[in-house]
């Protein structure tokens, strides 16, 4: 260990061994391999927790450099920050001779062919980047196109002791260039995956661009401490908010006002537009290898006409170190200025650039021209690997290389090594000389790359080995289109295949702007196929980016039988269910349907905000494209566009009144519309930071607007005044969204802090906080992500519903009850916006997927908010499925299983139902404890004389369905021979039965949170065996086919097996870590399968009590394995099958321990599954009230 770490330690030890708990801190350093798991348990076995955390200390004191970031790291993630702090300042730097690696691991570009120093900048910009103190902020390099700023940016790193010094933790370089949402996330993924190489935060690529900030500030927080990110060729101000999370960040830039947009110390670095005259006659001199001195008076006059731009420069010296004597023909080449550009850019004068290189391209070999010719196509930004190359010229990887380096020689192109291989790009310049060059066969080229990887490439023989394989599923179907090969794009985006590989690379979110983006294209076959897979990739994006990757071909047999993605899904599973493959159809999945009524695509990107008009005729909305639109509600017919801000507008909102139409932006600034002229009226410039929301009061006769900023501040604005009426400061972080209440007396405001906030309109004074975070808590959700889960909320006029957007989900809430009562389900990506008419019969959402969706709320609460709760029966009946089960109004339902009919029944406060075998009768208990029996051919009724004193929670009818055994929180069973005399209880468990089964010759077993199980005999009504099984509750018993023995699981993390005969288990199955919650024998007993809280399965030999199995799907980013609890077990009738319930539904083979396949429910958390005698049916109810009945596909 470096001297300086020790030291570090050894001053901080006495703070260390005082606060520290250490079991935690060795988990993150076992898992990091620098700490063995016998040193942890030498750790343990110390008395006291000092004394472990001492142990500790003098453990890593001897080990390496490696053992302390691993420990300061740990501190962090534990959250002992004041400690982390303490050991920062001794954080082992990197050794000289490891900065090489550092670089190119980091993805420095090299140094170009032929450099020269620009010492002065190189060290402004290191000056600039020591102030920034460990601490985050933005030193911005700026200048104009093609003035070295990348070079620069490089060169400043390439500093051995400098490194040392400021940023031990490393480099890493992202080449950014011109992007859009789309690009900037594949980016932001690849950042990711290079920072996270061990996987040790994720095992799936993050899905949109927030998830992809929130991983980068853990990953530069906890594994990459005080590293650089160097942000190359930044064009728009949005895309550094990305990066906006505490690092230390070098940019380079043509506009120095990108960083307006972003928070911190800022230091900016300004690059004059080209270089010296010394230094390019140094560039001149180098390639032609004479002295300064002794350069013709040509080299001069060739200076001037080059601008001074280092890589006009380059072209010319690396022509005249192939032909040293052409110094008077170069000059009058670019003297001549033939190349005539088409369009001219006012930002940079391109001519000398555009003469060096026709000249540059006119002088190389006739036998390479073409090849130069064919990197037209080649996107700004974009590294090409050699693999790329060798299929469109056919040649073998030295061939390409060889051609390439000639290219590189001459300044033409560049090269980055990539491990063994070699990536290469074109500066953003040269780029656009070539497509100017050669735009007439542009077409034809992109249709020659599309050929040669249809010669050389099958889609599914693409694999993430091949270095090609990245390139192929990013920027095929740009070709494709490029190409004007429609027939082949449509092939591609609507196909299965297509979508399983690159999904599972890259996640859905750049297909997903790729339907967007080639839409034009993709309608032209069928508009609805179109709409098939945009939908499909949506609904299902949530699984196509996680570990382990969803069996597409079963998501794809959920989606509607005339849907496209049905009908391939369908194809495919049969061809595999003969080579057996396990696929499941959802046989009543037609009972889903799309709600919106109207759907327009007003803006060319991302929509953040749409609102009526107070008369519900008009509505208005705003987006990324910067500009304001309005259209008629009815018909979507277009009334205004008004180019509105110069950056982004995030909120609009109708005056009362109608009359005005207010807007914010990305630029600070609100500005006030003419909402019938869009003429404008005024502009408010107060706020600090971007405004993110805008909204007026509902009473017309005094218009007040409100705005809410990332300044953390909410600002009230009298439109009679030019000057904020009042400023509310309480917020903690960014205001994202303010709303006047109906009478105007309250303003809330919600945050990314987590709060609602309500204020006093009148006194600007706030009158409560609400922390809203804690309602949003769930198994899935990391707390970090928190602040981009709600992004707006609406109410209605009566403030009896309230409407969430959530990621790409809306939910409606009742106020009066506080229960959800619908979801809507239909945008492609993330909801921004959601807002009631003013009659409440209708609401507005607006979304990322360049959308907004007008929704009939009636239609969408009628269909949705009835919905099943999960304590349902079933009965199977040869090819019959009948269920039995309560809606969310009290409604009893039979269902008939094949057909979808439903038979409404009876309301009642049912809150547990049954069948009887022959479903000749059902018996339903409430929550008042009573219970019935409906006799289903002539709806007669026979009630329970005595009652549960509580509600009844298990029913169930005896096999020749005379008899009704029930039991309900209070700790009785009742049992009821209906038919001919009154019920009776059997009373001896002291706590709350928890469930029961039936047994052959009139016995009964139940179970008690007080831990026993009881044998009843129901004729004697006796207890005929008492069992104490467990020091917890027991929440699961099975018994074995031939009645001889019996299970029991517990809260306590073990499972039992029992004999009938003997009152002690026979075997004890330890090893859960969870609360086991089920359990099942298989038909054969020779096995038992155990289920947890954590999701993990096992599966025991019932003789012997050994552990055949573990059963545990990849654990998803700290969510239980099963996606929840597993509740549920049932094996097959030949025992060689497992099927389980959790979050959702999974099947095992039971002979290998592998999964099957997984059936993924809309909701989660299902509590049981009922499986028919010949193990092909399934049926499950969700969360979310959702009933699916499963058939195996043969």
């Amino acid at each position: 260990m470096d001297a300086k770490a020790r030291n570090c330690l050894l001053q901080h030890r006495e703070a260390l061994e005082r606060d520290i708990k250490t079991s935690y801190i060795m988990d993150h350093m076992i898992s990091n391999g620098v700490l063995t798991v016998s040193e942890e348990e030498k750790v343990k076995n110390e008395p006291t927790q000092r004394q472990r955390a001492a142990m500790l200390i003098k453990m890593i004191l001897k080990k390496d450099n490696h053992s302390y970031i691993s420990f300061y790291n740990a501190l962090l993630h534990e959250g002992y920050k004041d400690l982390a702090a303490l050991l920062h300042g001794g954080i082992p730097v990197v050794s000289s001779s490891d900065v090489r690696t550092v670089l190119c691991e980091g993805g420095v570009p090299q140094r170009p062919v032929v450099f020269v120093t620009r010492k002065k900048l190189v060290n402004a910009i290191q000056q600039k980047l020591s102030k920034l103190n460990g601490e985050p902020g933005w030193v911005t390099i700026y200048g104009m196109a093609g003035c070295g700023k990348s070079v620069l940016a490089a060169e400043a790193v390439r500093d051995h002791s400098f490194l040392e010094d400021c940023f031990p933790g490393g480099v890493h370089w992202v080449s950014v260039g011109k992007q859009d949402k789309s690009g900037l996330l594949m980016k932001l993924q690849n950042l990711c995956a290079r920072l996270d190489q061990d996987e040790n935060f994720s095992q799936r690529l993050p899905l949109n661009i927030e998830e992809a900030k929130d991983r980068l500030r853990i990953l530069m927080l906890r594994k990459h401490p005080r590293s650089l990110l160097i942000l190359d060729d930044i064009w728009d101000p949005w895309v550094l908010k990305a990066f906006d999370n505490q690092c230390q960040i070098l940019l380079t830039t043509r506009d120095k006002s990108v960083t307006d947009s972003v928070m911190g110390p800022k230091y900016v670095v300004p690059v004059e537009s080209g270089l010296g005259k010394e230094k390019a006659l140094e560039i001149l001199s180098l390639f032609v290898n004479m002295k300064k001195a002794d350069l013709p008076e040509q080299a001069h006059s060739i200076i001037q006409e080059c601008k001074g731009s280092p890589l006009v420069v380059s072209l010319i010296g690396a022509l005249l170190r192939d032909f040293p004597n052409r110094w008077e023909y170069y000059l009058r080449q670019l003297q001549n200025k033939q190349f005539k550009r088409i369009r001219k850019s006012s930002s940079y004068d391109y001519e000398a650039l555009d003469e060096a290189m026709s000249i540059s391209v006119e002088m190389l070999r006739e036998d390479i021209k073409d090849y130069y010719t064919d990197l037209s196509i080649v996107q700004k930004d974009v590294k090409v690997p050699t693999k790329v190359l060798c299929i469109l010229w056919d040649l073998e990887t030295e061939e390409v290389e060889d051609i390439l380096q000639e290219f590189v020689n001459k300044s033409l192109l560049f090269c980055d090594r990539n491990g063994k291989s070699f990536l290469y790009y074109l500066h953003d310049l040269q780029v656009d000389f070539l497509t100017e060059k050669n735009r007439s066969q542009l077409q034809d080229l992109h249709k020659k790359m599309v050929t040669q990887f249809q010669r050389h490439h099958q889609l599914h023989s693409l694999t993430p080995d091949q270095e090609d394989c990245m390139y192929w599923y990013n920027f095929l179907a740009y070709h494709m289109a490029s190409a004007n090969m429609h027939k082949e794009l449509c092939a591609l985006m609507f196909s299965l295949d297509w979508i399983k590989a690159k999904t599972e690379l890259v996640g859905p979110a750049h297909l997903i702007h790729e339907f967007v983006e080639y839409r034009h294209i993709l309608d032209e076959k069928d508009g609805t196929d179109c709409e098939n897979f945009q939908e499909f990739l949506s609904l299902n994006g949530h699984l196509l980016g996680r570990q382990p990757f969803p069996n597409i071909v079963q998501l794809g047999l959920c989606e509607l039988e005339t849907s496209e993605v049905y009908r391939q899904a369908k194809l495919q599973a049969k061809q595999e269910v003969d080579n057996g493959m396990l696929y499941l159809e959802w046989v009543n999945k037609k009972n889903m349907k799309n709600l919106s009524r109207l759907v327009v695509r007003p803006h060319t990107d991302a929509v953040y905000h749409a609102c009526f008009s107070e008369d519900g005729q008009r509505i208005a909305s705003s987006g990324a494209d910067k500009t304001l639109q309005v259209f008629k509600a009815e018909t979507g017919e277009k009334l205004l566009e008004i180019k509105a801000h110069e950056d982004e507008v995030l909120c609009c909102a109708f005056s009362a009144d109608d009359r005005f139409i207010a807007t914010c932006s990305v630029d600070k600034k609100v500005k006030i519309w003419n909402s019938m002229t869009g003429e404008l009226v005024r502009i408010y410039d107060e706020h600090s930071e971007q405004v993110n929301c805008c909204h007026f009061t509902n009473n017309s006769s005094h218009l007040l607007l409100a705005t809410g900023s990332n300044d953390y501040f909410l600002k009230l604005w009298d439109l009679n005044q030019e000057e904020c009426r009042n400023t509310m400061f309480g917020h903690t972080n960014s205001v994202s969204h303010c709303r006047f209440s109906p009478d105007d007396q309250v303003l809330a405001s919600c945050s990314a802090d987590g709060t609602l906030k309500l204020w006093d309109v009148k006194s600007a004074n706030e009158r409560k906080s609400i922390n809203v975070k804690q309602f949003f808590l769930n198994s899935e959700e990391p707390q970090e992500d928190l602040e981009v889960i709600v992004k707006c909320c609406s109410w209605s006029a009566d403030g009896a519903q309230i409407m969430v957007a959530a990621k790409n989900k809306v939910f409606l809430w009742s106020m009066d009850s506080g229960l959800k009562v619908a979801d809507c389900r239909g945008h492609l990506s993330w909801v921004h916006c959601v807002m009631f008419s003013p009659d409440g019969s209708s609401f507005l959402t607006s979304s990322d997927d360049q959308t907004v969706r007008l929704w009939e709320t009636k239609k969408v609460c009628k269909n949705s908010a009835t919905v099943l709760k999960q304590e349902i029966d079933v009965v199977f009946q040869e090819n019959e499925v009948t269920v039995l089960a309560v809606d969310n109004i009290r409604r009893l339902q039979l269902i008939n299983g094949n057909t979808g009919q439903i038979d409404y029944l009876t309301e009642a406060q049912v809150s547990c139902c049954c069948l009887s075998p022959h479903l000749q009768y059902l018996a339903f208990g409430a929550e008042d404890g009573a219970i019935q029996i409906l006799e289903l051919l002539n709806n007669r009724i026979f009630q329970s004389r005595n009652a549960h004193k509580t509600t009844v929670r298990h029913i169930q009818f005896t096999a020749d369905g005379k008899t009704l055994i029930s039991s309900s929180d209070d700790s009785a069973v009742q049992i009821w021979n209906w038919q001919s005399e009154d019920p009776f209880f059997l009373q001896a468990h002291q706590e709350t039965v928890k469930d029961f089964k039936l047994l052959k010759n009139s016995r009964l077993l139940s179970w008690s949170f007080d831990g026993t199980v009881k044998v009843w005999n129901i004729t004697t009504r006796r207890i005929e065996k008492d069992f104490v099984c467990h020091q917890d509750t027991v929440l699961s018993c099975d018994i074995s086919s031939d009645g001889a023995k019996f299970s029991s699981t517990s809260a306590d993390k073990t499972a039992k097996i029992w004999s009938f005969e003997l009152l002690s288990p026979l075997h004890e199955l330890r090893g859960h870590k969870g609360c086991v919650r089920c359990s099942s024998f298989s038909v054969d007993n020779t096995m038992l399968a155990t289920g947890d809280d954590n999701g993990e399965i096992r599966i025991w030999n019932v003789s012997n009590g050994e552990l055949l199995h573990l059963c545990a799907p990849i654990s998803v980013e700290g969510a239980a394995t099963h996606g929840g609890w597993v509740t549920d077990l049932c094996f097959s009738p030949d025992t060689k099958m497992l099927v389980s319930a959790g979050g959702y539904l999974k099947w095992w083979n039971v002979v290998t321990g592998e999964s099957s396949q997984t059936f993924y429910t809309n909701g989660t958390n299902l509590k049981k599954i009922h499986v028919s005698p010949d193990f092909k049916t399934y049926v499950t109810v969700d969360n979310l009230g959702i009933l699916y009945i499963l058939k195996i596909l043969e």
